[in-house]
Formats: structure tokens, C-alpha cells, sequence
């Protein structure tokens, strides 16, 4: 089996007028994605997703990708991140930059999409084994918006689907922040994990002085409330506080993960399967992060594709240092709860998050089927 054609596909789906959200960095009019399609020559369909914006990613894998990647097979998945860091493809000065990763990303994951369908296996099969069937969906909600929203209204509506953990935005002020909070863990409840989301929009004072406010409200883990590049920033935080940090969104590729693991300045990491180098790198960084006793739990706000790679890689991550039948707390997996059909509407069966537990999808591949009408309706060009 080989590849026969490479296609970038941006998708975009425009929200309705007045209805922007987002976090403190900003807010969005728009949902978009770029899924990768790669078919080999006996027919065989692969797909991936590279979590960038849409045309530009796609341009780049049209222009820089297609050609390099055509004749390979899925056994090639694994090589395919040096062949970007050493090859003409990044190369030394570009192949760590977020473009390429992300482009990297979306054609490794259809790569092992191809592997797991020639093989009749689910990715995390192949990937060494599953440590569990299901996860424990929490909702990714309360988000910014634009306009004058009740805080309350779509916590009570991810209840009311039965989430039993949840993770909001806060990060505008430190009085906003215990209020959100304060909503988010009344209607939750005492006992749900409840994460906060800052998108690094403070300073190390200005995160402690809101760390320190919400503190009574039994937060499961702080995630980015500082910007990316500040390491440093993270340990000097990490040593005032007594919650967990997470951070690992805006980072891409091996090498940036080692440095965040290995600087000790985090509790948790969130590699994306859509930008974060592939499975292959997922693993590696999932291994880097066990070794230093780092927790894995991948950043999703993608595509039904990037969500299917990534129940695809949770199900392998190990409960290390805890052995799989004494771990006392359950394996959280975002899932985004704001209006997005690139999720919803891709799949012939979608994956269904309500109820309080997720299963993980066990036919070959990524375990799920892409309805190729919806596709269409949804991309645009460039």
C-alpha cells in the first residue's frame, strides 16, 4: 500500500451574527479545521487533521507536503517527524515552526489511519495497547462571549447531559474569576473535577493573586495561566500554589514538550493530535512526561477527526506511577461544548459524550467513519 494522493481540505463554518466566543485572548466568529485526506492505491482512505488556520496549513501542504509525502506508506508514519526536522520539507530552520508541525501532524495521524485499516486494528492497537475502553468526558464550557450571557445557562446545560466534570474560561480579572468559578462549582457540585482555563493572559502575580481567590473551590487543575514561553514563569508559580498546572496547547513538537516536562514546570501536559508532531511524537512525549512524573491529558478543541485521534492516543497513556486497578481518579478528556458542526455533523456516527463516560472507538484506523457529504459542504478554498 502506498500513496496515491494527498488532499488538504479547509473547512469553515460561520457562527451566527453576534455569537463570537472564545477565551481572554480573544474571541471567534468562526469554526474551521483542515482535514487531510490521503488514498492510497488500492483505495484505501486515510485521514488526519492539522489544527491551524485553515488555508494557510492547506496551501503549505499542497505546495511544500504533497509530493514528498505521495509513494510513502504507512509504515512511514514513525520517520515522517525527522524526515520534516533533517528533510527539505521544515528542514533545519523551519521544521519546528507550528505551520509545519501542524501540517506534519495532520498527514502522520491519516498515515497511521491507513496503517490501521490495512492491519483491521484501531490505532491504539497498534500503538502498543489500550490502558482503557472508555474516558471521563469533561465539558469545555462557559466560554467568553460577546455578548451579555447568564454564566450559569451553559453549565446547566452540561449537566443536564450528565457531564460529571467540566472546565471553564476565567482570566479577565480576579474578582470575574471567583465569580465564574463560583457559578461553575454550585451548579457542578461539590465533588466533579472542575478545571479553569486563563489562555496565559497573566502575569505570575496577577495568576497567583486569582490562584489564591478560587482556591476554596477545589480546582482539579490551572490550565495556561500564564503565556507559553514563560517557563520560567511556570516553576517560580508552581512553587506558591498547591493546585496543579497544565499547560501544552501552544507548543509543538518533541523538542519544546521535553523542555516544558524536564523544566519541572508543569503537572500536566496537553499535547493536541492536531498539531502537537503526529502519534508517534504523542507517544514520545507522552513517555517523557511518565518518566518525570508528569500527567498526559491532550488539549482537544478540534474536528470530529482530531477528536477521534485523540480518544485514540488517551486510550493508550498509562496510569503510571499508579497501577491501572488502585488509580483513584478518573482519565479526563476534553470535549468542547460550544457550537460546532465541524464536530457534530462529520461523522457518520458521532461520537457521543453525554452520560458521563466515552468510549473508545475499536474499528480499524481511528475507529470512525467520515461522512465525505458533510466534508464538502463545509470546505472552502484558497
Amino acid at each position: 500500500m502506498e500513496v496515491e494522493s494527498v488532499r488538504a481540505i479547509p473547512l469553515e463554518h460561520s457562527l451566527s451574527p453576534g455569537s463570537a466566543f472564545g477565551g481572554t485572548r480573544g474571541v471567534t466568529e468562526t469554526r474551521t479545521a483542515t482535514l487531510i485526506k490521503l488514498v492510497s492505491d488500492d483505495g484505501t482512505v486515510g485521514w488526519g487533521e492539522a489544527f491551524a488556520p485553515p488555508r494557510t496549513v492547506a496551501q503549505l501542504i499542497d505546495e511544500e507536503f504533497a509530493k514528498a509525502v505521495i509513494g510513502l506508506t504507512p509504515w512511514d508514519a514513525e520517520s515522517l517527524a525527522d524526515d520534516v526536522y533533517t528533510g527539505t520539507i521544515g528542514g533545519y530552520h523551519f521544521g519546528r515552526g507550528p505551520f509545519v508541525q501542524s501540517a506534519l501532524t495532520g498527514i502522520e495521524v491519516a498515515l497511521w489511519d491507513l496503517r490501521g485499516k490495512l492491519l483491521g486494528k484501531p490505532i491504539h492497537e497498534l500503538l502498543g495497547g489500550r490502558s482503557r475502553s472508555s474516558v471521563t468526558p469533561y465539558a469545555s464550557t462557559m466560554y467568553i462571549t460577546e455578548w451579555d450571557q447568564d454564566p450559569a445557562s451553559p453549565m446547566q446545560e452540561a449537566v443536564e447531559e450528565e457531564f460529571t466534570a467540566a472546565k471553564i474560561k476565567i482570566g479577565r480579572s480576579v474578582e470575574d474569576d471567583r465569580e465564574r468559578v463560583r457559578i461553575a462549582r454550585e451548579i457542578l457540585g461539590d465533588d466533579a473535577p472542575l478545571m479553569v482555563d486563563y489562555n496565559g493572559n497573566y502575569t505570575v502575580s496577577g495568576a497567583l493573586e486569582s490562584i489564591r481567590a478560587i482556591s476554596e473551590f477545589d480546582i482539579t487543575w490551572v490550565e495556561e495561566p500564564l503565556p507559553p514561553e514563560d517557563t520560567e514563569g511556570y516553576r517560580e508559580l508552581g512553587q506558591k500554589i498547591d493546585v496543579s498546572l497544565a499547560a501544552g496547547e501552544a507548543h509543538f513538537g518533541r523538542f519544546e514538550f521535553t523542555d516544558l516536562i524536564r523544566s519541572g514546570a508543569i503537572d500536566v501536559v496537553q499535547p493536541n493530535l492536531g498539531r502537537c508532531g503526529g502519534f508517534a511524537q504523542a507517544e514520545y512525549i507522552a513517555q517523557v512526561a511518565t518518566t518525570n512524573n508528569v500527567k498526559v491529558r491532550p488539549h482537544v478543541w478540534n474536528s470530529a477527526v482530531g477528536v477521534a485521534a485523540a480518544l485514540q492516543f488517551t486510550a493508550t497513556v498509562p496510569d503510571y506511577p499508579q497501577r491501572a486497578d488502585l488509580a483513584n481518579e478518573p482519565t479526563l478528556f476534553e470535549f468542547d461544548r460550544s457550537e460546532n458542526p465541524l464536530r457534530d455533523e462529520l461523522l457518520t456516527d458521532p461520537l457521543d459524550p453525554s452520560g458521563g463516560t466515552l468510549s473508545v472507538p475499536t474499528e480499524p484506523g481511528l475507529g470512525v467513519e467520515i461522512d465525505e457529504s458533510a466534508v464538502e459542504r463545509f470546505a472552502v478554498g484558497y
